[in-house]
């Protein structure tokens, strides 16, 4: 990991006119948990129109047509209406013009797992699950320890724990005492970046995996963009431009997605 002063000087430049998202549209903890939950490879086909917005498509077609779904059906993402969901109401609740997501079976065990958890250890309430955390990320008792209790979050680097600790910093829902914890998340996107830019070296899944998050937060740390900054602007840069932070590392893709894996 040697080639970082020009993807540092990179990622400086891009955040000065970088506008990282606020997540307004996030309604409240319990919706952001739950879908956080099971945003992984979402395998919808097409773009789509939701609400009269967009196209979207992938992540963001989940999320839309979720929280389109919410809007009409309020408490629809809350642990009591989700300790029992099955596969076909997952199915129906994101389906969006003649498809839906993908692994319908897996999302609903997912949630399954997450409401049953939430409700016997925080009440059902995902604000309880933040006040326990006692405004930290860190620590045996911090939000990611608790998080990981749940398979949906049982991920060793953690992507949709700060994913879902970013939405609520950002909506007022969490104030971070340890921001040292902040981490920048390993998906494919940000694999394929460090691979092109020769920030790390191919491998197998897990090490290039570790790899990422590992050079990504010293290329935070050297640039003086924080951690969770980096990680909107690249994977929102970096999805429709696999060479944004350069090619020295030449022409290289991600390793394949474990298709057993519900961590990104």
């Amino acid at each position: 990991m040697v080639a970082g002063a020009p993807v540092d000087e990179r990622v400086r430049r891009l955040a000065r006119d970088y506008h990282a998202p606020t997540f307004d549209h996030v309604p409240d903890p319990d919706t952001a948990l739950f879908l956080c939950a099971i945003d992984h490879k979402t395998d919808y086909r097409e773009e789509h129109i939701v609400a009269g917005e967009g196209p979207f498509a992938g992540s963001a077609l989940l999320w839309a047509v979720a929280l389109d779904a919410a809007s009409r059906d309020p408490g629809v993402l809350t642990a009591s209406r989700l300790r029992d969901v099955s596969s076909a109401r997952v199915a129906e609740l994101l389906r969006m013009d003649g498809e839906t997501v993908g692994d319908p079976d897996r999302r609903a065990m997912l949630w399954r797992d997450l409401a049953a958890g939430l409700e016997r250890e925080h009440g059902g309430e995902a604000r309880t699950l933040l006040a326990t955390a006692d405004s930290h990320l860190g620590g045996d008792g911090g939000l990611l320890a608790l998080l990981a209790g749940f398979e949906a979050y049982a991920d060793p680097l953690q992507k949709k724990s700060f994913l879902f600790a970013k939405i609520c910093e950002r909506r007022g829902w969490l104030e971070v005492r340890d921001p040292e914890r902040w981490e920048v998340c390993a998906d494919n996107v940000l694999m394929r970046l460090a691979l092109r830019s020769a920030l790390v070296q191919p491998g197998d899944l897990a090490e290039v995996r570790t790899a990422t998050r590992d050079a990504f937060k010293q290329v935070a740390e050297r640039s003086g963009v924080p951690p969770q900054i980096v990680d909107d602007l690249l994977w929102e840069l970096g999805r429709d431009d696999p060479d944004l932070l350069g090619t020295a590392g030449g022409d290289l893709r991600e390793p394949p997605r474990d298709p057993g894996s519900h961590w990104y």
